[in-house]
């Protein structure tokens, strides 16, 4: 099987994955990703449709984790380097096969996706174990979340997409 078409295949099992996810209790279930060396969770119910990285029109006087604006499915939405906006990286990321874009739920009323390194599947809570914040979690952002640790070990860091695109910050793309 060649490349694409396996990775048609994940993108395929993925997205019934998270439809099926969907339906269950709000909070139980998030779309795991890689972004900047970091692992984070995303609550499904507050994440959109994912996308393969499109062509990305950069926008001029922005701050420089504000990749720019694409072109998804018809709609013009704000693209946004989550590791640069969360301090995790300097410079643009070098995009790969593996770079996608996640796009905000609709319901939270903002065209914007977020660009990540890597998606690494969904988990459920049934899965994870809360761990024990550090002493400086109580300087975090409130669109930090609790960390989470799955059955192999790896701890994840939740953020949560409703405070995240409220956030003053976020919200200031003009530099």
């Amino acid at each position: 099987m060649s490349n694409k078409e396996a990775l048609r295949e994940l993108q395929h099992r993925l997205a019934e994955r998270m439809q099926a996810a969907r339906s269950q209790a709000p909070g139980n279930s998030w779309l795991a990703v890689e972004c900047g060396g970091h692992d984070f969770l995303l609550a499904l119910q507050q994440a959109g449709e994912i996308f393969p990285v499109p062509a990305i029109t950069p926008v001029p006087h922005t701050q420089a984790w504000l990749a720019g604006v694409a072109n998804l499915r018809g709609g013009l939405y704000a693209v946004v380097d989550l590791g640069g906006f969360l301090g995790l990286r300097q410079q643009a990321p070098a995009r790969n096969d593996q770079s996608r874009l996640v796009a905000v739920n609709a319901k939270l009323d903002i065209n914007c996706a977020l660009l990540v390194d890597r998606l690494a599947g969904l988990r459920n809570s049934a899965e994870l174990t809360p761990v024990e914040a550090p002493a400086e979690a109580a300087a975090l952002p409130p669109f930090v979340g609790r960390r989470l640790r799955d059955g192999q070990g790896r701890v994840w860091q939740e953020l949560l997409l409703q405070a995240l695109v409220v956030d003053e910050h976020f919200l200031s793309i003009v530099a």
